[in-house]
């Protein structure tokens, strides 16, 4: 070795080649990051989008089955607005490329067939019972999808939809307690 010039050398290539395995390594785990939300945000629109047919059939149910002019009218009102929040969501899932349900998915059908068995006032408050849980729970989704969400679509589209779901759990809570009162 003359004058250390290799050491030197062969120093500055491993302090190098650390660099570059550290900047690859960022490079990964930035990749993996956002594969990770990419995946967080298209789970959030499939089970937006499965929710959001559940709320229809069952809709469609109260229509049917419904004793009272509130719970015709709630039922009437899932159709409408998850209709239309579904075609939103299509709309978003077609141009971000991401694969939605095409049915619901098989507890929600099992629902489906244990509340189409029920008449009356059983019907009525298996309903609105269905609702408010289902409600309260698809507000905690969309809350999140609005706050943490990545895909800046998906996040101005539940950030659109959070009142109207607001609105759908305190209508399904006033009705709840409509069809518990002892008279009904």
């Amino acid at each position: 070795m003359q004058n250390g010039t290799p050491a030197k050398s062969f120093l500055w290539k491993d302090t190098i080649l650390l660099i570059l395995c550290f900047v690859v390594f960022d490079a990964g785990n930035s990749a993996t990051q956002s594969r990770t939300d990419r995946s967080s945000d298209h789970d959030f629109a499939a089970e937006a989008t499965s929710g959001g047919m559940s709320e229809v059939k069952l809709g469609q149910l109260a229509l049917q089955k419904g004793n009272s002019k509130a719970v015709k009218s709630f039922g009437e009102r899932m159709i409408t607005d998850h209709s239309k929040a579904g075609d939103d969501l299509r709309q978003i899932a077609a141009e971000e490329s991401i694969h939605l349900p095409e049915d619901m998915p098989k507890t929600e059908q099992a629902l489906y067939d244990r509340l189409s068995k029920l008449q009356g006032v059983q019907f009525a408050r298996a309903y609105a019972q269905t609702m408010v849980k289902g409600h309260e729970k698809d507000l905690g989704a969309f809350e999140k999808e609005a706050s943490s969400g990545s895909d800046p679509k998906l996040k101005d589209f539940a950030n659109r939809t959070l009142p109207t779901l607001k609105d759908h759990l305190r209508q399904a809570k006033e009705i709840e307690h409509a069809v518990s009162a002892p008279n009904m």
